[in-house]
């Protein structure tokens, strides 16, 4: 009677095994469920220089980094007046672009109002006076550097 008790607790044991075995997904699974869980319209970190990365907070971190490229920018335009048909220019939308491999573009935006911008001299200004920037940290998306862009407002003329 004992060899049958063995035998029905063996084959009992091994059918058991079958119900703690657990589905294995697909790579291609969890590919697609960790790329639907990423927000594709926000940055990881957003860039930064040395005199920010030791701020810990993303926002105030992102403020900071605002911050210092809107006065490097100002402090390199300030020796030159932009103007507009003798109307000087006391605000400029600049679109900054920063590239994965740390480098950055500046493009001047116009407003589209009645006044007329010497567009061709303002952006001779900002191509020869925006150069030689400190080395800027590229945003990074999950780890990997991602090209951003933004529109910074730039005071010339403070009344």
């Amino acid at each position: 009677m004992s060899k049958i008790h063995y035998f029905f607790f063996l084959f009992f044991f091994l059918i058991s095994c079958q119900y703690f075995e657990k589905p294995i997904t697909s790579e291609e699974e969890l590919l697609q469920k960790k790329l639907n869980q990423i927000n594709w319209n926000e940055v990881t970190v957003y860039p930064s220089v040395a005199e920010c990365d030791s701020i810990m907070d993303k926002e105030v971190q992102k403020a900071c980094f605002f911050d210092y490229l809107s006065e490097v920018i100002h402090k390199k335009l300030k020796p030159d007046s932009l103007s507009s048909e003798g109307k000087i220019i006391d605000t400029i939308q600049v679109k900054v672009t920063i590239f994965p491999d740390s480098k950055i573009s500046f493009e001047p935006l116009f407003p589209a109002e009645e006044t007329t911008y010497d567009k061709p001299k303002t952006d001779s200004i900002l191509k020869a006076r925006l150069v030689n920037f400190p080395k800027i940290e590229p945003a990074q998306k999950e780890g990997i550097p991602v090209k951003t862009q933004f529109i910074l407002p730039i005071i010339l003329k403070e009344d």
